[in-house]
């Protein structure tokens, strides 16, 4: 990795600011899910165990202003209990009273500032308040990869008041494992797009193209492409001004891209109420009726796809194959998890882009079968496609 990282730093003594991604869920004023929260241990402990003098900082939910369900005292609460230390809240993430008690800090201890987007500025990467940030530290460690498609004040604007701003493990570990596949696979390297629509995806799909040796299609935009194929796709989802575009990509995929070959049906989807209007049966590609959509990949695909993922040696994943949200429709988006499993365990290095697909993999019980669960959806499919990460762009060269 070309970027400053945290084992290249002398943090004894000095007042080191993190941007760590504690975006996590409450119930009834405590921590529901540690996840988010574990990811950021191997930093944290390490800066501890160096002596550094920590203030942690995150964003969490959307607030308006000031929300008095959206501070950050549950986190410190939870944070302290994983690490047998007291993390201190603080009310509030700038100003004299933020400075003054980051100023009492001693080596190895912990504060967590308040929630930052209870200013607006935050967001609006405003230099004024990125500035106030900065004051509080020496030293800068960002191991929030979940927000480094933002150019906000605590994930670039920080940066412009600081010498050595650094990666944390977690970003680290994103990086080499995204950053690897891209550019440098092992071969075959295949690529699993899904998701409902091509045109959230298309970017991505028009990057890896040139990469890949084999991507395939699941999820709603597949019927997109058939459709392009002169198919009968019924009821099923298609965004008919993107049809001319899926044309092209098969034209110039030149026999990369692999289309479902067989669907699961039903009369009618109520995806609010996530229930199916009949029950799902399986059609082959081509006899589709008229009067019916699909909501699942087929077993033929599944068995297709499966044996590619095996074959392969990189296997990255970014949406799901169907609605896998409902019980009876899930069976596809699960099949390829599994064929993902099963690869990992015989050497294949297999990643998951964060957003849906980890949300799959961890439905189906096999997150850690896999070689990286990717912690950023939007960051990692706006790398994916290429993009430069402005909280990656901004840390200090080596």
């Amino acid at each position: 990795m070309a970027k400053l990282f945290i084992e290249d730093l002398q943090v004894q003594g000095k007042r080191v600011i993190m941007r760590c991604d504690f975006n996590v869920p409450l119930k009834d004023g405590h921590v529901d899910s540690d996840k988010r929260l574990r990811e950021s241990l191997p930093s944290i402990r390490y800066l501890i165990s160096k002596g550094a003098r920590l203030v942690l900082m995150s964003h969490l939910g959307r607030p308006k202003g000031v929300t008095e369900s959206l501070r950050m005292a549950p986190v410190a609460k939870a944070l302290s209990d994983l690490l047998g230390i007291p993390v201190k809240s603080l009310p509030d993430c700038i100003g004299p009273e933020i400075e003054a008690a980051v100023a009492a800090l001693k080596d190895g201890e912990v504060l967590l500032l308040e929630n930052l987007r209870f200013h607006p500025e935050e967001e609006k990467n405003d230099p004024a308040f990125a500035g106030q940030l900065a004051k509080l530290a020496d030293i800068y460690v960002n191991d929030a990869f979940g927000t480094a498609h933002r150019a906000h004040g605590s994930t670039e604007g920080i940066t412009r008041y600081l010498k050595l701003n650094a990666a944390g493990y977690l970003m680290k570990k994103e990086l080499d494992f995204l950053g690897g596949a891209l550019d440098q696979p092992k071969r075959p390297f295949v690529s699993i797009i899904g998701g409902s629509k091509i045109s959230g995806k298309i970017d991505v799909i028009e990057a890896l193209l040139p990469k890949v040796d084999k991507l395939l299609i699941g999820g709603g935009m597949a019927y997109t492409f058939l459709k392009s194929q002169g198919e009968e796709i019924g009821k099923s989802l298609c965004e008919a001004d993107k049809v001319g575009m899926a044309a092209d990509l098969l034209k110039r995929a030149q026999g990369k891209i692999q289309l479902p070959i067989d669907y699961k049906v039903t009369s009618s989807l109520d995806f609010k109420a996530l229930k199916l209007g009949s029950p799902l049966q399986t059609v082959k590609r081509g006899a589709l009726p008229a009067d019916m959509e699909s909501v699942d990949v087929g077993p033929e695909t599944v068995k297709l796809y499966s044996q590619i993922i095996k074959d392969a040696k990189t296997v990255v994943w970014n949406g799901p194959m169907g609605v896998f949200e409902i019980e009876e429709s899930a069976a596809g988006t699960f099949g390829v998890a599994q064929a993902l499993a099963e690869a990992t365990a015989t050497g294949t290095i297999t990643i998951i882009g964060g957003g849906d697909s980890a949300s799959a993999i961890e439905k189906a019980g096999l997150e850690s079968k896999v070689s990286h669960v990717s912690t950023g959806g939007g960051a990692s499919l706006e790398f994916l496609e290429g993009k430069t990460l402005p909280g990656v762009a901004a840390l200090t060269e080596k």
